[in-house]
């Protein structure tokens, strides 16, 4: 069984047990979270999809740290001339494990 949900503005497939890096939460480390956003829950006996998300349905999680992506760098260089620029961006992110998925009542 497996969810899709929403969160940050991104979606993620999400499984009981595993760890996912999202969008930076304002949660401390050990702190439970509730996600409620759920767009899908895909279960061995069939789907439940939502319009745009299913009613009943959430993922329960723990935040187990917090961190910074690998740096994207960004390099501007106009032809011709000597003006050259870089410039570097790390992501930060909030890595959860999932606890538990319930599945609404559709």
């Amino acid at each position: 069984m497996y969810a899709i949900i929403e969160t940050g503005g991104k979606q993620y497939k999400v499984v009981s047990g595993q760890e996912v890096e999202i969008e930076k939460l304002d949660a401390a480390p050990g702190a439970d979270v509730l996600f409620e956003s759920v767009l899908a829950v895909i279960k061995e006996d069939g789907a439940s999809y939502g319009t745009p998300y299913v009613k009943g349905a959430s993922v329960s999680a723990e935040v187990v740290s917090d961190g910074k992506a690998k740096k994207v760098l960004v390099f501007k260089q106009l032809p011709r001339k000597s003006s050259r620029k870089s410039r570097g961006h790390r992501q930060p992110f909030t890595r959860i494990k999932i606890k538990e998925i319930r599945s609404g009542g559709q």
